[in-house]
């Protein structure tokens, strides 16, 4: 965006002083009384004026629009060039979702797994500048999407994940370690892991406070999420004769998610339904937000050098003018 403005703009005022210039030339013009009386100015009625006679008051006109320029000049008309520029910090995300077979229980609609995909797409569209990754576990782990920002793929990714694709089980340690290593060598201001579960550890070479300390080496926030409501929840039992529901008691290790988020300066959450989910998402998304800073600049560029050179111009002209075709002889 480009602008002018000018350095000294109270010199603008000196431009009053041309309206009066020109009143006192109109009034010396004027003023001015005949040596030779006539009884009637009739006869001069019919006598046409000369060019010389019509363009005598070029040299005054052309005096006045130096002058102008002179004043606009000594203002210091500048353009203005307006710019920003945008620097961002951005955060390295990874996803740890549980895929176990826990995680069918229908106390979220459909069910907890399609839930967290879903509020998981919606927080991977409310992201900018960051890069995010999917790690998912259940008795075994393994990254379904690397860090990447090409959103869409990732969303693409979440959408067939299913219970039963590993082995089954609850493997909230290799999870946590997995996810880790996808962050350790990142160069991001802000690592961050959001690890979704509905259980307790009960699988797996490493235990959930060991990952934790590991990833607290490597400067990773970890939020953890706890999913199930309070009580017991309706879990589909394959049967014979079809499915049939069954109660199942919720069992979630909220003491060592807690101790998880704890260690590495995160938090832990309890979701109870899709609505307490959605909410827990939101939350995190307006905690780890990539710090965007934006630096303003201006370029200043002088324009008095054309008003001066053509106010030289006019003034050359006006001195060529009045001592040639427009000389006055006394």
């Amino acid at each position: 965006m480009t602008d002018i403005t000018f350095a000294n703009p109270e010199l603008l005022l000196l431009l009053f002083v041309i309206p009066g210039l020109v009143v006192w030339y109109y009034y010396r013009l004027h003023a001015k009384e005949s040596d030779v009386r006539f009884p009637t100015l009739l006869p001069f009625a019919m006598v046409k004026y000369s060019a010389k006679e019509r363009l005598r008051h070029v040299p005054f006109i052309l005096r006045m629009i130096a002058l102008a320029l002179v004043i606009i000049a000594l203002a210091r008309p500048q353009s203005t060039s307006k710019g920003q520029n945008v620097y961002s910090e951005g955060i390295d995300i990874v996803l740890a979702l549980d895929i176990s077979g826990s995680m069918l229980a229908e106390d979220f609609q459909p069910n907890r797994i399609e839930a967290a995909k879903n509020v998981a797409q919606d927080f991977i569209g409310g992201r900018t500048n960051d890069r995010i990754g999917l790690v998912i576990f259940s008795g075994e782990s393994f990254t379904q999407c690397p860090l990447t920002v090409d959103y869409e793929v990732l969303k693409t990714l979440i959408k067939p994940l299913k219970s039963g694709m590993i082995e089954d089980g609850t493997a909230i340690g290799l999870g946590l370690a997995n996810a880790v290593n996808r962050l350790r060598e990142s160069k991001a201001k802000s690592k961050v892991i959001i690890l979704l579960t509905d259980g307790v550890n009960n699988r797996g070479e490493i235990d959930p406070i060991s990952a934790a300390q590991i990833a607290q080496s490597y400067g990773i926030r970890v939020y953890t999420v706890g999913v199930g409501t309070v009580g017991e929840a309706p879990y589909p039992v394959q049967t014979p004769f079809g499915i049939r529901y069954q109660m199942v008691p919720v069992e979630i290790d909220e003491k060592v998610l807690n101790k998880v988020a704890e260690m590495t300066d995160g938090k832990y959450f309890r979701a109870t339904d899709n609505k307490k989910l959605r909410s827990i998402y939101q939350e995190i998304d307006k905690l780890e937000k990539t710090r965007i800073e934006v630096r303003s600049y201006r370029r200043y560029t002088e324009l008095f050098y054309s008003f001066i050179l053509v106010a030289v111009f006019l003034l050359i002209g006006d001195v060529g003018i009045s001592n040639t075709w427009l000389r006055k002889i006394p």
